[in-house]
């Protein structure tokens, strides 16, 4: 999705920035390793197909991802940008008839990163921004059941248990985004600044 091609959304102890092709090469080491193919549910790609991806996720207009930044590390001048990397989060639109409901997903890639509540952050920054700018209503989640920190999480956000599979063993949450729940999560996410991506990068220099 391109509306999201110049935008830095920067949080408390994350940057939040569009996934380009110099992101592809870590990207795809992540998705080499077993432990995040079965958490995510993803088969193994070439490094051919992850640039396909990285493409697709910039061109096709039902997409929105964001590559999740250390904000501290992206604040030294001489770490490069992939070496800030530590996760992603996604949106997509899923029924072509209603634009305003959208799954989405979250990976912390970065096992030293895990455990320390950037996913709540991120995730609450992607969905602000889906509310905010994608015109978003409602939000679903599906999730490996053997991944209960990511349920645990969502649960935590306000999702709630929609359907489970046992033969694809995930359950799918969900939220609707009443006038309340937008109120709440503009509140928790009042720190959340959106920026200019190529500027904000010139800037730390």
């Amino acid at each position: 999705m391109r509306i999201n091609e110049n935008t830095l959304l920067e949080g408390k102890n994350v940057l939040l920035v569009p996934y380009n092709v110099e992101h592809v090469p870590r990207y795809h080491v992540w998705m080499s390793n077993v432990e995040l193919q079965q958490l995510t549910a993803s088969e193994p790609l070439s490094l051919e197909q992850e640039y396909d991806m990285q493409r697709s996720w910039r061109e096709d207009d039902d997409k929105c991802t964001f590559i999740v930044l250390d904000k501290q590390k992206w604040a030294e001048p001489a770490v490069p940008e992939e070496q800030c990397m530590l996760g992603d989060v996604n949106v997509f639109l899923t029924d072509p008839d209603d634009r305003t409901l959208a799954e989405v997903e979250v990976m912390i890639a970065e096992p030293s990163y895990r455990g320390r509540g950037l996913g709540k952050e991120v995730v609450q920054m992607m969905m602000t921004y889906a509310v905010t700018r994608l015109e978003v209503r409602k939000f679903e989640v599906k999730i490996g059941l053997d991944n209960t920190v990511s349920i645990g999480l969502f649960k935590k956000l306000g999702f709630n248990e929609l359907s489970m599979s046992e033969v694809f063993r995930e359950v799918t949450l969900g939220m609707n985004v009443n006038a309340a729940k937008r109120s709440l999560l503009l509140g928790n996410t009042d720190f959340m600044k959106e920026l200019e991506y190529a500027t904000s990068r010139d800037s730390r220099h």
